[in-house]
């Protein structure tokens, strides 16, 4: 079997959809993108393809070695995100090509389902309850949420800590104490305010606190998880095993949060999932994307034995011929060959545009730039 074509289509609202065709009539596909530079991970996908014509789908770990090692300058978003969709397409393929679901290849699944969580919040403590209240109806039972209120500077006042916390804690009543919530700072907030944060939001029991602050230096991340009894995530920004390493060996995260399609792909983070189980951390991956990086997502999930819980944004509908379905806050383990989806490629029409969607960009009172 050989790999003859690779379509690549940008789908609304900021994804990037990837097609590798084979002279076996076998289609797989992946999820190469980083939010805001679709069309540069689209080039790096035109340059990989050189290399992927007329190879065989089939030798996955080979492909990914020379990909990624054949090039000078290794890792960074744009290299191993496009890795990463075409490391999900040729899972797809090989999967149906033995007719199997991928993490039958990968182990076989440890659980008979997958439980996911959904987004919420709101600027208000009224707009955060309803938001919740509302997933709950939709079927989940665990959520996470954001700090409101904008960029926070590198000391900030109590009224911004005060009106965070009170959106948090109106989340919390409106679930109850059977609901998980997280919270994600973003990386937004720095060392000294996710303390004071993170401090004031203890009686509330988040699940996690995402990115309490930039995760180049891990040294800073460290001293915020030995500040607070809330266990601290990370891993949407960190790329391929060797970036993950540092993370586990001191200790800065117990939840690592690898985004299937910018850490290198399912095996890599079957990898890195291996890597954490030595330090009795938590895999919850990433996953702000589309219905193909969810269904690479669940192929991981359903074989890793320290899977905490599954993030997505989309469940597939107007995109997929037979979306995910929630019950009870769970999806049913996949059966289908390779990822076990099926793009609705006619549905897929009206929504295709040109991948120029732009990073937000955030500022504080005085006109400076925030992260985003």
């Amino acid at each position: 079997m050989k790999i003859t074509r690779l379509e690549l289509l940008h789908v609304r609202p900021r994804w990037l959809f990837l097609k590798m065709s084979t002279d076996a009539g076998i289609v797989g596909y992946g999820e190469p993108v980083v939010e805001g530079r679709a069309q540069t991970v689209a080039a790096a996908v035109r340059e990989l393809e050189r290399y992927l014509i007329g190879q065989d789908p089939r030798r996955i770990e080979h492909h990914w070695q020379a990909m990624y090692r054949d090039a000078f300058y290794r890792g960074g978003p744009v290299l191993t995100s496009a890795i990463s969709g075409v490391e999900q397409a040729m899972w797809d393929i090989t999967g149906k090509w033995l007719g199997v679901p991928v993490y039958q290849l990968l182990g076989g699944h440890v659980r008979d389902r997958i439980r996911v969580y959904a987004h919420a919040g709101g600027a208000t403590p009224e707009e955060a309850a309803r938001s919740a209240r509302a997933r709950l109806a939709e079927g989940y039972r665990a959520l996470k949420t954001g700090v409101p209120g904008g960029p926070f500077k590198i000391v900030d006042t109590l009224a911004k800590v005060e009106h965070a916390v009170a959106c948090f804690a109106a989340m919390r009543e409106a679930v109850g104490p059977e609901v998980d919530i997280g919270i994600d700072f973003h990386g937004q907030i720095g060392p000294a305010m996710a303390v004071r944060l993170a401090k004031a939001l203890e009686p509330h029991y988040p699940m996690f606190i995402e990115e309490p602050c930039q995760a180049q230096n891990v040294d800073v991340m460290a001293t915020i998880a030995r500040s607070t009894s809330i266990p601290v995530a990370t891993g949407e920004r960190l790329f391929t095993k060797w970036a993950f390493r540092e993370v586990l060996e001191k200790q800065a995260a117990v939840i690592l949060q690898p985004d299937l399609c910018h850490a290198g792909g399912i095996l890599e983070c079957k990898k890195i999932a291996a890597m954490a189980e030595c330090y009795y951390a938590a895999i919850a991956p990433h996953n702000p994307l589309g219905p193909i990086s969810l269904a690479a997502g669940l192929q991981l999930d359903a074989c890793v034995p320290n899977f905490l819980c599954q993030e997505q944004v989309s469940l597939g509908e107007g995109y997929l011929k037979a979306p995910f379905v929630i019950e009870d806050g769970y999806i049913a383990l996949p059966t289908g060959p390779g990822l076990g989806i099926e793009p609705d490629e006619e549905a897929l029409a009206d929504k295709l545009f040109e991948g120029d969607w732009p990073n937000p960009q955030l500022r504080y009172e005085d006109g400076s730039v925030s992260d985003w």
